[in-house]
């Protein structure tokens, strides 16, 4: 792991855009995706483990209780893979972390709160090719040529319950991959979701682990409020992240906040 603490908002477009010239194509193509929260001190913690109780016990009511609740024309297939991508973006506990390939994305959600300012924030960039080289080999091979990254069809096609997927190695691994394109919240938001075999297993305990390559980006509190104002000078607000009156609202409602201290 490295811990980075920038300085200013140009070190921040520096190292968020680190190692991402790739050779072969000889296009800036980064192997790393990213994840912005309000508070350095926050992990890589799961709304699921975020219950505090037996999380393997738990999740299989809730999806069943969801999946039985839920209108069925929401989903766009009965797969597994469909069903956790809409639980998750509609606020059920799940396994599932959220990430973007967007690093302003991400700096937007290390600095959308404006009652954390106080707080350092943090943005965690991980190579996911890297953490994909951890993958069993049946679930390696099943990527599709020049994806890095799976789709819920791919894993429709190699894994049909959670089950499968707890069971296919005796040795956790992550997978990241895309869902589906829900509505535009997703696309806009460049989102990518990460999922352990393991439910109780934390993320960044994991990375530490396996040695994947990853950094911690960390934004002192003192520099949160210019990073924001130039964010929204560059249109990444909630009101595009978040399109519909709700983001609208949450846009005007930071926007139209006094500075603190």
């Amino acid at each position: 792991m490295t811990e980075i603490h920038i300085n200013s908002w140009n070190e921040l477009q520096d190292t968020l855009y680190a190692d991402s010239w790739n050779s072969t194509l000889q296009r800036h193509r980064s192997q790393f995706v990213f994840r912005g929260l309000s508070n350095k001190n926050h992990r890589l913690e799961t709304t699921l483990i975020r219950l505090r109780g037996n999380v393997v016990k738990l999740e299989p009511h809730l999806l069943r209780n969801f999946r039985k609740y839920a209108h069925r024309d929401n989903v766009e297939r009965r797969s597994i893979w469909h069903w956790l991508a809409v639980a998750k973006h509609h606020g059920l506990p799940t396994r599932l972390l959220d990430w973007t390939y967007s690093p302003f994305v991400a700096i937007h959600f290390a600095t959308a709160d404006i009652g954390a300012f106080d707080y350092d924030g943090v943005i965690w960039a991980v190579n996911y090719l890297n953490a994909h080289s951890h993958l069993p080999n049946a679930l390696r091979s099943g990527l599709d040529v020049g994806a890095h990254a799976f789709d819920v069809e791919m894993l429709s096609n190699l894994l049909d319950s959670l089950e499968a997927l707890d069971t296919i190695s005796p040795n956790d691994f992550t997978i990241f991959f895309e869902p589906p394109s829900i509505d535009d919240r997703i696309v806009n938001q460049f989102s990518l979701f990460s999922i352990m075999s393991n439910p109780a297993a934390m993320l960044d305990d994991w990375l530490v682990e396996r040695q994947v390559a990853f950094r911690k980006i960390i934004i002192p509190a003192k520099l949160k409020w210019e990073i924001r104002d130039k964010l929204d000078q560059a249109n990444i607000t909630e009101r595009v992240l978040f399109p519909g009156l709700d983001g609208l609202s949450a846009w005007l409602k930071r926007h139209y906040s006094p500075k603190g201290k």
